[in-house]
């Protein structure tokens, strides 16, 4: 419950982001391994006509993109992910800031986290049969990549619905359409729903968290 001085019982703001991040990577890495293993690349398992698991891997960023070199990336996500542990450690004791800002920053940098394992480590790990075979596990041979050149995994697959442009729309008439075709996994939803979060409720507070990095950044500049 809320105290008069804003506080609130439970878990700090620091410990819960912790246990969220860990909560996801974990959750996140267990899935691409079951379905790294047990599914072999390109395989469509349907769980209802909406949702998917299918198996895909990709060398970018979410939902399949890719824009920048595959060492340039998997570095920039480690940066990335080394920057909102920073952020979090300076903002976590501030009262001012609502825990669901927190956890908010938790998620993206949770799902950057959750990547970049499989960047760094997947390559070496696991071996890439052609299909139908499965890969393995820590193979004999080694694995398809050297470090920090895993590809990423995907699974999660949300077919709404599809159709067929009719011939008399221009340009695009007659082709095949379906909405939302991507194919994304548990880190890529956890930073979707991080930025939604500060987006939509907390952009107040990351204005705040700015304003206290920058008095501390500049408070530590002066005793220097």
């Amino acid at each position: 419950m809320p105290t008069k001085l804003g506080k609130s019982t439970g878990l700090s703001s620091g410990w819960l982001a912790l246990i969220i991040a860990l909560s996801v990577i974990i959750v996140d890495q267990a899935v691409k391994i079951w379905v790294k293993t047990n599914f072999y690349l390109g395989e469509d398992l349907e769980i209802t006509p909406w949702f998917h698991f299918k198996f895909i891997e990709n060398n970018g960023m979410a939902f399949g993109l890719e824009l920048w070199n595959k060492l340039f990336l998997t570095f920039g996500r480690i940066a990335a992910v080394a920057l909102f542990i920073w952020f979090i450690i300076k903002i976590k004791d501030n009262r001012e800031l609502r825990k669901g800002f927190i956890i908010s920053v938790a998620l993206i940098a949770a799902g950057a986290a959750g990547n970049i394992f499989d960047c760094v480590f997947y390559g070496k790990i696991f071996n890439n049969p052609m299909p139908p075979a499965l890969a393995t596990m820590f193979p004999a041979d080694g694995g398809y990549a050297g470090w920090f050149e895993g590809r990423v995994v995907d699974m999660l697959y949300f077919p709404f619905f599809d159709f067929y442009w009719p011939d008399w729309v221009p340009v695009i008439g007659g082709k095949y359409y379906e909405f939302f075709a991507y194919i994304f996994n548990i880190a890529d939803s956890s930073i979707c729903i991080g930025v939604a979060l500060l987006i939509l409720f907390y952009s107040k507070d990351a204005s705040i968290a700015f304003k206290v990095i920058s008095e501390k950044n500049h408070s530590n500049s002066a005793i220097k």
